[in-house]
C-alpha cells in the first residue's frame, strides 16, 4: 500500500507484480481486501469467467474500502487458457511440472480482465495474448518449479522472471501476460478520471 500520498485508487489485489505496474505508471493508490470465490460456474465461458471474477473482486473491494474516502476500485484477474482448459495456480510441485509440460511447445491464451467501480458505475476491459513456448523438458520443467517462481502464478509461469527463456512468441500485452494490461488500465483510468503518468 503506498502511503507517501493521497491515493487516488483502490486496488483490489494482492499481486506485487499489480503493484509494480501501476507504480510504473505513476498511480496514487491503496490496497484494499477482495476475497471471492474464484469456481468457473458450469460451461462457463473463460472470457465469460475472468471478467466476472475482476468485478466481483472490485465490487467486494468497493464494499471493504475506508469510509470518507469514497474512491474508485481496480479489480483484475488473469486466466491461463490451453485446448479450453483453464490452467490454474499450481500447489505442487507435480501439478506445475504437469502445467509446464501441457504447455511446452505450444501456443496458449493469456486473459486478463479489468474492472473498475466506484458506487455509481462499473467498466469492465479484457486484455487476450498468445503465448507460444518452445519445448520444455521434465528436467527444466522440476528445476523450474523449485526456483519457487511458479508459486500463485497463473499457468505455473511467471513471463517477468526466469520463464522468459521458454517464450519463443508473444502476441499480445506483456504486462497483460504480467497480471495488469497497461494499455486497458490507462482506458479506464481515464474514463474515471483518474491521473497517471505524474512522474514522466
Amino acid at each position: 500500500m503506498q502511503t507517501e500520498h493521497t491515493p487516488d485508487i483502490y486496488l483490489a489485489s494482492r499481486s506485487p507484480r499489480r503493484r509494480e505496474l501501476l507504480d510504473q505508471i505513476g498511480v496514487r493508490y491503496a490496497w484494499v481486501a477482495a476475497d471471492t470465490e474464484e469456481t468457473a460456474k458450469e460451461n462457463e465461458a473463460p472470457e465469460v469467467y475472468v471478467l466476472r471474477l475482476a468485478l466481483d473482486k472490485a465490487r467486494a473491494g468497493l464494499k471493504a474500502r475506508e469510509s470518507g474516502l469514497e474512491l474508485p476500485v481496480l479489480g483484475a484477474d488473469t486466466i491461463v487458457v490451453l485446448d479450453d482448459e483453464l490452467l490454474g495456480k499450481p500447489e505442487t510441485e507435480e501439478q506445475g511440472g504437469a502445467m509446464l509440460l501441457k504447455l511446452s511447445g505450444r501456443t496458449h491464451k493469456v486473459l486478463t480482465a479489468l474492472a473498475m467501480v466506484d458506487g455509481e458505475r462499473e467498466a469492465t476491459r479484457l486484455s487476450v495474448s498468445h503465448v507460444t513456448f518452445r519445448e520444455l523438458s521434465r528436467e527444466e520443467a522440476v528445476r523450474y518449479w523449485h526456483t519457487g517462481e511458479p508459486w500463485d502464478k497463473a499457468g505455473g509461469y511467471a513471463i517477468q522472471g526466469r520463464a522468459a527463456v521458454f517464450i519463443e512468441r508473444l502476441e499480445g500485452s506483456y504486462s497483460g501476460v504480467m497480471g495488469l494490461p497497461l494499455f486497458e488500465t490507462a482506458q479506464l483510468l481515464e474514463e474515471f478520471n483518474v491521473a497517471y503518468q505524474r512522474h514522466w
